[in-house]
């Protein structure tokens, strides 16, 4: 049991060591915390001016100190207050880091401590993730900040919450890089990668995964920049047979986490262009090959644009047949049908044979602008006014009014306004002319778009308005024949 005197001078230490003690100690005495540090900010309350006054021994009058005394005495409400306490104080530190009050939450930061003592297991069992998320975010942006400070409390909270070690690691790791520290977060990483706590559970398998991930990944950047050396020398000097052992040595312990990691499935895009890189560099096409096949097509792994795009870019670099490019490419244009593959997709098919292809080229076009996102692509627009054109004139009537039917009843106003064609007339006149001639073609020369651009007297491109109107009269879908 406390004394009186005991109380009194624990609650006037602290009160001293909030005020001033140095940011560090704040995050570094994680022991022994009973504090009441939220009561030394509170008014006092009316009721409280009525009751006994406590003195501290040094000329502060403490009068809120008589009802703890009495309450730890008998036992009463100790936990209730306790809890409330904290409660409190959590609420404290999360209002001032919302108001980027770093210091202040610093201060709160070092009473909230106590709940390490929490008489509730569950309490404690969660609170050094609560005090690492908390720690690190202040530590982030305090501006007396430091690396050895962040590092001390990054070491002192893995021992404390052994369950949150290897997200603590892992957090710490992307700290150390992000301030440049590569050797440091590579041998943080590598601490972590072979610790263990207990059975190894599916969660630490999942964060064991990642660490080896981001290690892989540093390693990468690390053979990265050395190739960058290597390419700097000269191929019959010592220096550059010495660069590449050692790029050759430090490449095998990267595709080891590498190679690993990618088999699990998930979406793993930097890892997979990190390792197809290096499979690359060293002349192992049929091994790259495997790797971002397996990527894109094994069932296991989520759908993903990206695998299809670096399947699409690697069988380019190696010149692979036409239909093995647009076989890759129709897939991702049934997944996102607005990528700016599409309309080299477009080109692939407009040279295919088959007219199969042909047909697909004009969906594609209409896909692509069907997107808020390609209103103003004049590359988009040129291709469709003259593949349209091409299609007429080819006797596909059928294949433009089927893709027109699904989009005549909003086409005309998201793309034809008459508010559109002063707009796209004063900005990019060359636009205006090229989605006027599809205009034209689709909703015939009474539309208000190619009238409003048609009229329009412009010396440079008066030969092309010639041209325009005659196509439109010539094969618009509203009057063919005509």
């Amino acid at each position: 049991m406390l004394t009186t005197t005991v109380i009194i001078c624990h609650i006037v230490l602290l009160y001293i060591i909030l005020m001033f003690l140095p940011l560090d100690d704040f995050f570094f005495n994680l022991k022994g915390m009973s504090d009441f540090s939220e009561e030394l900010i509170r008014p006092t309350t009316e009721d409280e001016q009525g009751e006994p006054c406590v003195p501290s021994g040094t000329g502060m009058c403490l009068p809120w100190l008589q009802k703890h005394i009495e309450t730890i005495a008998t036992g009463g409400r100790q936990e209730k207050d306790f809890a409330q306490t904290t409660s409190a104080c959590l609420s404290l530190i999360q209002e001032a880091l919302l108001k980027h009050q770093w210091q202040r939450a610093a201060e709160y930061m070092h009473s909230y401590l106590q709940i390490l003592e929490d008489s509730d297991s569950n309490k404690r069992q969660v609170a050094p993730e609560i005090i690492w998320r908390l720690g690190s975010e202040i530590l982030y942006y305090h501006p007396k900040s430091s690396v050895e400070t962040f590092n001390t409390f990054a070491d002192r909270m893995k021992n404390i919450g052994v369950m949150n070690y290897l997200k603590i690691s892992l957090q710490h790791a992307l700290y150390l890089l992000h301030h440049g520290m590569l050797e440091d977060a590579n041998r943080n990483l590598s601490q972590a990668e072979t610790w263990r706590y207990g059975e190894k559970s599916s969660s630490q398998e999942v964060l064991i995964n990642l660490i080896q991930a981001y290690k892989g990944l540093l390693q990468y950047y690390i053979w990265s920049k050395k190739k960058m050396e290597l390419s700097q020398l000269d191929e019959d000097d010592y220096a550059y047979n010495t660069a590449s052992q050692n790029m050759l040595n430090h490449s095998w312990k990267t595709s080891i986490n590498l190679c690993a990691l990618i088999q699990i499935p998930g979406v793993w895009d930097p890892f997979v262009k990190s390792y197809v890189e290096m499979l690359e560099f060293y002349g192992d096409q049929d091994g790259a090959r495997e790797v971002l096949t397996n990527y894109a097509y094994d069932e296991k792994f989520p759908s993903n644009p990206n695998a299809h795009i670096y399947l699409y870019n690697f069988l380019k670099r190696e010149k692979a047949p036409r239909e093995k490019l647009i076989s890759v490419l129709k897939i991702l244009y049934q997944i996102v049908p607005s990528h700016k593959l599409m309309l080299e997709f477009h080109r692939l098919l407009r040279k295919s044979e088959n007219e199969e292809h042909h047909k697909l080229g004009l969906e594609v076009l209409f896909g692509v602008l069907d997107f808020a996102g390609c209103t103003k692509n004049i590359t988009a627009w040129r291709y469709l006014a003259k593949y349209l054109r091409q299609t007429l004139m080819g006797s596909h009537l059928a294949w433009v009014q089927e893709e027109w039917n699904s989009r005549k009843n909003w086409w005309p106003s998201f793309h034809f306004s008459c508010f559109r064609a002063k707009s796209d007339w004063k900005e990019d006149k060359a636009l205006a002319c090229e989605k006027a001639l599809v205009a034209g073609l689709l909703l015939g020369k009474g539309c208000r778009y190619f009238r409003n651009i048609s009229k329009q007297d412009h010396q440079v491109l008066k030969k092309k308005m010639k041209q325009m109107k005659k196509s439109v009269k010539k094969y618009s879908i509203v009057n063919p024949g005509l």
